[in-house]
């Protein structure tokens, strides 16, 4: 799933990353209430947000240093 993210368009990064964000409050509701399937969800979780921000701020980038040029 780490290299996944990479095949994706900006829009499509966007919508992924609002999708995960909502399953991450999601997970962090159910640690808070008690009952979590996989304790590790949450870590990959955050993780896969990081990377997706990354993605998306790496192409803001070149596309404002393709505008500049």
């Amino acid at each position: 799933m780490k290299n996944s993210f990479k095949e994706l368009s900006h829009d499509e990064l966007v919508v992924k990353l609002v999708e995960l964000r909502k399953k991450y409050f999601d997970v962090r509701f159910k640690a808070v209430v008690g009952h979590v399937e996989n304790p590790l969800e949450k870590r990959n979780l955050r993780r896969q947000i990081a990377r997706l921000e990354t993605l998306i701020r790496m192409a803001d980038l070149k596309s404002a240093a393709a505008q500049v040029r």
